[in-house]
């Protein structure tokens, strides 16, 4: 079902019946223009994120900007998950208790909400935070953690479970010996899968991730929309 279309379809039904001669005109009138302007404005942000719109500067951020994505990406990765630190304490950890390490435990270690709040936090303070505070805010992001939180968990068990990484583990019981040869070889692997990323699919990925989800701005915008113009509708 796509909420946008039917929400903007509703909204304007309402204008229609605002040049009806009825006692209630000048409401549905009301209601209707403000609510397809809202529907339809929160529609063209969410539109702008994933395509370039000639004359609006600014949109097509996600395939434009795919280089400083995968940067980031890899930095988060590299940053968050496998520090020297990280590493050196979970192999020592792991070989105090086991020989082999039990990388379900390390997932479940890891903290994500921490994660997703600096992913949110550094999005809205660069400079397209401004855009996305159109649609929402921090709030807009909110139904994203628990997709990307699930996503992140299951590429930090990949990249564990990878023959790479089981084989450098398993060729020494040093955990400080081993870190960072760990660390290059894990950084390897990540930048080895990004780079075969192209900007279609990294618009792709982020689309299945956040478009349904942002799909219900379009719905609020519209409810929104419609309740400011009935208000309005009564002033004098």
């Amino acid at each position: 079902m796509n909420k946008s279309l039917i929400t903007t379809l509703i909204s304007a039904a309402f204008i229609p019946l605002g040049f009806i001669d009825t006692p209630i005109r000048e409401q549905l009138l009301s209601i209707g223009l403000f609510a397809t302007s809202g529907a339809i404005t929160n529609w063209l942000a969410v539109h702008m994120l994933f395509e370039k719109v000639p004359g609006l500067y600014g949109s097509g951020v996600i395939p434009n900007r795919f280089e400083s994505f995968k940067s980031g990406i890899r930095d988060l990765i590299m940053g968050q998950f496998f520090t020297r630190e990280n590493i050196e304490r979970m192999l020592e950890e792991e070989f105090q208790s086991q020989p082999a390490i039990n990388t379900e435990q390390i997932v479940d270690n890891i903290d994500y909400d921490q994660v997703f709040d600096r992913i949110v936090e550094v999005i809205l303070e660069s400079k397209y935070g401004g855009m996305l505070r159109m649609i929402g805010g921090q709030r807009a992001l909110e139904p994203l953690q628990e997709p990307v939180e699930e996503k992140m968990r299951v590429t930090v068990a990949e990249i564990l479970e990878s023959d790479v990484v089981t084989s450098a583990i398993d060729a020494s019981i040093h955990p400080d010996e081993m870190a960072e040869d760990i660390m290059q070889k894990i950084e390897s692997i990540v930048t080895q899968r990004l780079d075969e990323l192209t900007p279609q699919k990294v618009k792709e990925i982020i689309q299945e991730m956040i478009r349904e989800h942002l799909g219900w701005l379009v719905v609020w915008g519209g409810v929104f929309g419609g309740a400011i113009g009935l208000a309005c509708s009564f002033l004098p």
